[in-house]
């Protein structure tokens, strides 16, 4: 089995302890659909489209198992690097990579390492793309429309 068929199958797993279906379900598509759009921006950017998959998967995990974003993404990367290492399927090198990312993700309007602007880009895009009715949130605009630009689409 892959690496990334491991973690999702984790994912799932923990994600099963959900009581509320709906909420389940929509963690399921966001962190899904936050993995896939950063192997798709890390495919463009020359990132590591695997490493950047396991982030998304992994993003919001702890808040979804926790019920609380508070300081969701510097606990979600402790508890991305716990979930990690009891899989044993990263080295120490990417599962720091992963942990960045997660720890970072949250800040939208700050640059930080190649890795981390991937999972914030791949957040933005799954946030303002998953469901087009809805507005861009105010403090993703600026990086959405960057993304636009990038991509080749309209804002």
């Amino acid at each position: 089995m892959s690496r990334i068929k491991d973690l999702q199958k984790e994912v799932h797993r923990i994600l099963e302890a959900m009581d509320d279906n709906q909420k389940r379900a929509n963690a399921i598509a966001h962190l899904h659909g936050v993995s896939l759009a950063a192997v798709m921006i890390a495919k463009k950017r020359g990132e590591n489209a695997e490493l950047a998959a396991m982030a998304g998967l992994l993003h919001d995990l702890y808040a979804y198992k926790s019920g609380s974003y508070d300081d969701h993404a510097h606990k979600g990367a402790e508890y991305a690097r716990k979930v990690l290492e009891e899989l044993g399927i990263t080295s120490e090198e990417e599962t720091q990579i992963i942990c960045s990312a997660i720890w970072n993700h949250d800040t939208k309007d700050q640059i930080d390492s190649a890795m981390d602007e991937v999972l914030k880009d791949a957040d933005v895009i799954h946030h303002s793309l998953g469901d087009p009715t809805k507005d861009v949130k105010a403090h993703e605009q600026a990086r959405f429309e960057q993304l636009a630009k990038e991509f080749g689409f309209s804002s």
